[in-house]
């Protein structure tokens, strides 16, 4: 199921861990890439008319920013929660923790209300204490004993692509952009700033299960293009 699909009170399970590999790429870069991907690889069902949708997230971590000072200190295995949707469509809200591995990850979300999601936060966390989503219980329980909190808005456009063998996915994002005001994260108007350094940098990761296609990796194959650990999360963080 995609995330986007998920309706609220319905949780999308543990399923299993998945390979995630990014790199830091230029437009230039970014257009020969596409061109490639375009001739094999299926855009996603889910975007606009051009190809692309928007992401907004809000990204929760505790009063000693563990979160952030576990990608810094590069820890192998690590969490996180978020909060997300898509195209400033607040019937879709989704809730996501995220578990990471080194180079691999998995994810578990479950659908919430916009109404629940406002309460949230606004700091009215009882609901989430009998909630019929274990993940929202468990985001309680975290917000409640570990001081877990929403700490920064971080909105990007994605342009993804899809290859059905090793259940592929490739995106392209950028004009990554935040705020420290979370409150303004069901607004459709946000006032934010650009949270990369260099401007037209664009971060492409690559997400597959347990192969890689030869017909992919010789895709991807370009001089300047790396592997990089990148967190959007850490970037906006730069900000406060």
């Amino acid at each position: 199921m995609d995330a986007k699909e998920i309706k609220p009170g319905v949780i999308r399970p543990a399923g299993h861990y998945r390979h995630e590999l990014k790199y830091n790429i230029t437009y230039w870069q970014y257009l020969q890439l596409r061109s490639r991907f375009r001739q094999v690889m299926k855009t996603d069902p889910h975007t606009e008319a051009d190809g692309t949708y928007q992401i907004r997230s809000i990204y929760f971590d505790n009063v000693q920013d563990k979160a952030l000072r576990e990608k810094v200190n590069g820890v192998a295995k690590r969490e996180k929660f978020r909060i997300r949707y898509y195209n400033d469509n607040f019937t879709h809200i989704i809730l996501e923790k995220k578990i990471k591995d080194n180079n691999l990850c998995m994810k578990v979300s479950a659908g919430l209300k916009e109404a629940e999601c406002r309460m949230l936060l606004a700091g009215n966390l009882e609901w989430m204490r009998n909630h019929p989503s274990s993940l929202v219980q468990e985001l309680y329980g975290k917000m409640k004993y570990q001081q877990l909190r929403p700490r920064v808005l971080v909105s990007y456009t994605r342009e993804p692509y899809i290859y059905a063998a090793g259940n592929v996915r490739i995106t392209f994002d950028w004009n990554v952009r935040t705020t420290m005001y979370h409150q303004k994260f069901l607004e459709e108007k946000v006032y934010d700033v650009e949270a990369v350094q260099c401007p037209g940098e664009m971060i492409m990761e690559v997400k597959y299960d347990a192969f890689l296609p030869r017909v992919i990796q010789d895709l991807i194959q370009m001089d300047g293009v790396r592997q990089q650990s990148f967190s959007k999360y850490g970037a906006c963080r730069n900000y406060g």
